[in-house]
């Protein structure tokens, strides 16, 4: 009897941890294949060039659009708008950040150029992606709260090639389940590649959080889908190695060229380092591991070889004409009560 017990002790024992294998081989699988679904478009994949762009949207300023109210409930309205106005010129570097030499036409490429005392200065390109996948940011969220939160700055990697996310983002996602972006990408010889006005909300975090020091921050620009960062962050995402376009945990990390361009490129955002996070960090599916293999310490410690600066302006401006006044109807703190003051008494 007791040898019949031990057997099946024995036997329920293996049972449970090949089920917890599989558990867990199931779980790595499915993180990985989340964290890929919105960025790679399997038809797109083996691309090795950047496919045209149907419907590009062009617009000449250099400085940050106005911050839409609040967002519209209708996603037909969303989509109809052109996100980023209209113009006959074309996109410049200035529309990506405040600088004093002539703008970069879209599709161009910079040259590198060395500075003394720090690391060469990336070469920076634009590529623009398709307006359905990028939207206004909003000064009040549907709530009517104040949405306009001090900036982050998101990283993420691709888990693909550069292309082939390019390609994904220059793709058309009429559903709002298929939309995503970001702001920046960083290609592995450090190119930076732009493709989303830091005035303009990127769609990097679904459903995510930051903790910051003074609590969680999330803002909720969709009645029907959970609050995110993305109404105040700037995403920036690496370019993966090709030995990470899989669902593993970690890979051989990034190349120097990328950590020196993320650093050159974060420090033009003057945003602090305790507001400089992760797609991990931030996310509350628990689905995204981005960016994998990266070492914080390596990059601020080549952040601190430049100089902070905000010639890359996080954010819209507050509305402005009768919009104004709302704003200051509703963020402006109401004057506490006044007691009457008690009547002196007579003089004698």
């Amino acid at each position: 009897m007791r040898t019949i017990f031990r057997i099946k002790r024995q036997f329920l024992t293996a049972a449970m941890l090949i089920a917890l294998c599989l558990v867990s081989v199931a779980a790595t699988m499915n993180s990985g294949q989340a964290q890929r679904a919105g960025f790679e478009s399997p038809y797109l994949a083996s691309a090795d060039s950047i496919q045209p762009l149907n419907n590009p949207p062009v617009l000449n300023e250099s400085r940050p659009t106005d911050c839409v109210m609040k967002p519209e409930l209708s996603r037909q309205a969303r989509v109809s708008r052109s996100p980023l106005g209209q113009s006959d010129s074309p996109i410049t570097l200035l529309r990506f950040r405040q600088l004093n030499v002539p703008g970069m036409v879209a599709g161009a490429t910079s040259p590198t150029a060395p500075q003394p005392g720090m690391g060469a200065t990336p070469r920076e390109r634009i590529v623009l992606i398709d307006p359905t996948n990028f939207g206004d940011r909003y000064y009040l969220d549907v709530n009517n709260n104040v949405a306009l939160l001090p900036p982050i700055v998101v990283l993420h990697e691709t888990v693909a090639s550069a292309t082939s996310t390019l390609n994904f983002f220059r793709t058309p996602h009429p559903n709002d389940d298929d939309q995503a972006s970001y702001h920046t990408l960083i290609q592995r010889d450090g190119t930076i590649v732009y493709m989303v006005p830091p005035d303009k909300r990127a769609y990097g975090a679904g459903n995510s959080v930051f903790q910051g020091k003074n609590g969680p921050e999330t803002v909720k620009t969709h009645p029907q889908f959970p609050s995110s960062v993305n109404n105040f962050a700037y995403h920036v995402s690496l370019e993966s190695p090709p030995d990470g376009y899989n669902n593993g945990y970690r890979h051989s990390g990034y190349t120097e060229a990328q950590y020196n361009a993320l650093a050159w490129l974060v420090a033009k955002t003057g945003v602090p380092d305790d507001r400089i996070t992760t797609h991990q960090a931030v996310d509350r599916s628990g689905s995204r591991l981005d960016p994998r293999s990266f070492s914080r310490a390596k990059f601020l410690q080549q952040l601190q070889l430049y100089p902070r600066t905000t010639e890359i302006v996080i954010g819209c401006t507050v509305p402005s004409g009768d919009r104004q006044l709302d704003r200051t109807q509703r963020t402006s703190p109401k004057p506490a009560p006044t007691k009457p003051a008690p009547a002196k008494p007579a003089s004698a």
